[in-house]
């Protein structure tokens, strides 16, 4: 498992610049500088991203929808916010090594 990520590989937010270069390592990298450690509901979150359309960032809601039935009745909304507290295009979409989301709304 890699321990860093070669600077050159990341944009000045730490977004990756290939997205097609992500294949599930560097999720454990970003998500420790972001002070998350990856469990099986964040890779729930992160894999889903992941396999979605690559040319677009999928919103928030496109991704719980399909989760909604292994995570219960506790709000999606609340669990994605316990999850990555500095929100799903902030932290999710990082660490899922897709790009910036192009317009920052606030999360769920």
């Amino acid at each position: 498992m890699r321990k860093s990520l070669d600077p050159a590989e990341r944009d000045d937010q730490g977004y990756l610049r290939d997205p097609g270069q992500w294949n599930g390592a560097p999720a454990c990298v970003i998500a420790g500088e972001e002070g998350r450690e990856m469990d099986t509901e964040r890779w729930q979150v992160v894999a889903h991203a992941y396999y979605l359309e690559r040319a677009a960032v999928p919103e928030a809601r496109t991704v719980l929808k399909p989760l909604q039935a292994s995570w219960g009745a506790q709000p999606q909304a609340y669990k994605m916010s316990a999850l990555f507290p500095r929100g799903y295009g902030q932290q999710a979409c990082k660490i899922a090594g897709m790009r910036k989301p192009l317009k920052l709304m606030p999360d769920v």
